[in-house]
């Protein structure tokens, strides 16, 4: 299969995670989860390019390499903050990670090299200030030729949880053709209320299809037209981080390979049939399998997912 060469744009956060495990060793990784879900999509095949901000200093360097090695490009120049944001994680004996962020909210307003067929945002820089204003200007000004993705990703520990951040949360998804959120993202943003009424919630605002992913429970698509689920891989789990990014830029991938992305398609996508969804999660979930496997935000290859070329 031949992909479509057609430009991916991902606008967020890029930042470093320091990684404390369990056995008091300390390791420094490339993250933030738009950055990952462009390197996880690049990995895969896809011409990305990044709207995104960080420092020239010594964790910039690090996302410098990472984003070179993973061939993701820039729509603008990345090196517009004092210092690089970072996020202490802290791994339990089971892989769990917890974050503490040292963050900004800044953007600057991304400048693709062409027009994308689909804009992809998400988490701590979609929701705070200044960033989201640019999120938001970005999102109005594509949508009309571009397919929207959104992954919800809360961060309470670095936003809290509050009615204008639920207001930022649901005006995205209403925008958006495809809203990725876990469980545990919609049980922050709704508490005492079950995750799949909330899914619904955010399909009743006029999100075309919203995805649940629920760790080793799998994961469920919602659509107008029903709902189906997908079970996980069973894996050996070495630690959670950017396995939610793994399976976003999979499912986002599938629905490129489908030929479903770009605002002319916008309405095949969103009738796309429920044995269809099931497809795009089964290979999704697969990717998340992997990146759990391995340390840090680490996610596949083509080859390693499909057993294929990325540009066959």
């Amino acid at each position: 299969m031949t992909d479509p060469p057609r430009l991916i744009l991902v606008v967020g956060e890029s930042l470093v995670d320091v990684v404390k495990r369990s056995d008091g060793s300390i390791e420094e990784h490339p993250g933030g989860s738009p950055a990952n879900v462009a390197v996880a999509l690049a990995r895969l095949g896809a011409t990305v390019e990044l709207g995104t901000a960080y420092s020239g200093d010594r964790l910039g360097r690090l996302l410098d390499k990472h984003f070179e090695l993973a061939g993701v490009g820039f729509a603008g120049d990345p090196h517009v903050l004092g210092h690089t944001s970072s996020a202490v994680a802290t791994i339990d004996e089971a892989g769990a990670a917890t974050y503490l962020f040292d963050i900004g909210g800044q953007l600057t307003p991304p400048l693709p090299s062409e027009e994308p067929v689909l804009v992809h945002t998400g988490s701590l820089a979609a929701v705070l200030e200044p960033g989201c204003l640019v999120v938001a200007e970005t999102v109005a000004r594509l949508a009309a030729t571009a397919t929207i993705s959104y992954d919800v990703n809360a961060r309470p520990a670095a936003t809290g949880v509050t009615a204008e951040l639920v207001r930022q949360v649901e005006s995205l998804a209403a925008a958006s053709d495809v809203v990725k959120a876990s469980d545990e993202d919609l049980v922050a943003l709704y508490p005492g209320r079950e995750a799949a009424s909330s899914a619904r919630h955010l399909l009743d605002l006029g999100a075309g299809a919203v995805v649940e992913t629920r760790g080793a429970g799998g994961a469920a698509c919602y659509t107008p037209g029903g709902r189906i689920e997908c079970v996980a891989e069973p894996v050996t789990v070495a630690d959670t981080i950017g396995a939610g990014d793994s399976f976003c830029a999979a499912m986002l991938d599938g629905l490129r390979l489908r030929g479903l992305l770009g605002a002319e398609n916008r309405e095949a996508l969103r009738s796309l049939p429920l044995d269809a969804w099931r497809e795009v999660l089964a290979r999704a979930t697969r990717a998340a399998a992997i990146t759990v496997s391995r340390q840090g935000a680490n996610p596949p290859t083509r080859v390693e997912l499909d057993g294929l070329d990325p540009k066959s």
